[in-house]
C-alpha cells in the first residue's frame, strides 16, 4: 500500500496528458520560438528608445535636418546604420514567422509523425485522430498567438516613436509592407495561415520533407499574393493635378497612376517613365489614386478577416481529411 502510494503521488507530481506530451515532443521548436520572440523584442525595444535617440542624435548633429545639403551630414553614421539595422530586423522576424511556422508544421509536427507512425500508434491509445489533430493546432495556435501580439505591440511603440521624429525624413514609410503587416493584427493571421497551411501539407503529403518545400513555396505564393492585392482591398483616395502643373504628391500607398483624356478616359500617362516627355492633346489632367495613411486600419481588418476566413477553411479540410484517412474514427 505504501508504494502504491508513493507511485501515485509521483504521478501526480509529473505533468501528464496530451498537451504536456507535445510540449515535450518539440521542446526545441518551444525554445526556438521564445528565442526568436526575444530577438525581436529586443531589437524593437532598442529601436524605440536608446538606439532612436542615439540615432536622431546623429541624425540632427550632422545638420541632415536643416534641408539643404550640409557637408557634415552623414546619413551613414554609425547609430543611424544601426537603428535602421535594428528596425529591419525587427520587423523581418515578424514577416517571416509564417514561413517559418510553415515549415515546421508540415515537416515535424505532422508529416514527421505520420511518416515513422507515432500518429498511429496514439491513434491506438486514448488519443482519437480528432483530438490529436486539436491539440496539433491549438497548442501551437496559442503559443504564436502570444509571441506575435507581443511582437506587434512592441513594434507599433517602436513605429510611433519613428514616425513622431522622422515622419518623410527617414526612408520608412506605414505602407511598406513589412512595416504595415507588422504594426497590426493581420501579423498574426499571417502566422496562423501559415500553421494551417503546414499542417494541411503535412496530412496530404505525409512526409516530412516534401511537407517542407510544398509548405515554404505555398505560403509565399498566398503572402505574395496577399501582397499584389492590398492596394484594392479598400477604396482608394484620388488626387489631380493639370497635366501643365506636374503629378500629383505622394501622400501614402500609391494604387495607381496616368492620365486623364477630355472625355474622363484614364489611360498611362507617358511622362511618368520618361523625363523630356510631351504631353499629347488627349492627356489634360495628371491623377494618382492612393491610400493617405488614415486608411492603415481597414487595410488591416479586411486582410484579417480574409486570411482568418482562409485559415478557417485549410482547418475545416484538415479535418475532413483525417476523418476520412482514418476511416471515420472521431
Amino acid at each position: 500500500m505504501t508504494a502504491l502510494t508513493t507511485t501515485a503521488s509521483r504521478t501526480r507530481g509529473v505533468p501528464s496528458g496530451l498537451t504536456w506530451t507535445l510540449l515535450r515532443l518539440h521542446s526545441a521548436a518551444v525554445w526556438f520560438w521564445t528565442l526568436l520572440v526575444a530577438v525581436a523584442a529586443g531589437c524593437l525595444l532598442w529601436a524605440a528608445a536608446a538606439g532612436g535617440d542615439a540615432a536622431w542624435a546623429a541624425y540632427t548633429s550632422g545638420g541632415c535636418d536643416n534641408g539643404v545639403v550640409d557637408e557634415g551630414c552623414n546619413l551613414n553614421a554609425p547609430a543611424i546604420e544601426l537603428y535602421d539595422t535594428a528596425m529591419y530586423l525587427g520587423s523581418a522576424i515578424i514577416n517571416i514567422a509564417p514561413l517559418l511556422v510553415a515549415v515546421w508544421a508540415g515537416a515535424a509536427l505532422i508529416g514527421r509523425e505520420l511518416e515513422n507512425g507515432t500518429a498511429k500508434l496514439a491513434w491506438t491509445q486514448s488519443v482519437t485522430p480528432a483530438r490529436w489533430l486539436a491539440a496539433k493546432l491549438a497548442l501551437p495556435a496559442g503559443l504564436l498567438t502570444a509571441g506575435t501580439l507581443l511582437l506587434v505591440q512592441l513594434h507599433r511603440i517602436m513605429w510611433q516613436a519613428h514616425d513622431s521624429r522622422w515622419k518623410g525624413a527617414g526612408v520608412w514609410q506605414w505602407h511598406d509592407s513589412q512595416i504595415l503587416i507588422a504594426n497590426g493584427p493581420v501579423a498574426v493571421a499571417h502566422v496562423l495561415l501559415g500553421l494551417a497551411v503546414g499542417v494541411l501539407i503535412g496530412l496530404l503529403t505525409r512526409r516530412s520533407l516534401a511537407s517542407m518545400g510544398y509548405g515554404f513555396f505555398i505560403v509565399s505564393g498566398l503572402l505574395y499574393a496577399l501582397e499584389l492585392a492590398r492596394p484594392y482591398l479598400w477604396p482608394a483616395r484620388t488626387a489631380t493635378t493639370p497635366a501643365t502643373e506636374g503629378h500629383p504628391a505622394y501622400v501614402g500607398m500609391t494604387v495607381d497612376e496616368g492620365g486623364i483624356t477630355p472625355t474622363g478616359d484614364r489611360v498611362p500617362n507617358p511622362c511618368l517613365t520618361s523625363e523630356n516627355c510631351v504631353l499629347g492633346r488627349d492627356v489634360v489632367t495628371h491623377y494618382r489614386d492612393y491610400h493617405p495613411a488614415s486608411h492603415f486600419w481597414p487595410l488591416q481588418l479586411v486582410e484579417t478577416v480574409i486570411v482568418l476566413a482562409v485559415t478557417a477553411v485549410l482547418v475545416v479540410l484538415s479535418f475532413r481529411l483525417l476523418r476520412r484517412r482514418t476511416g471515420g474514427t472521431s
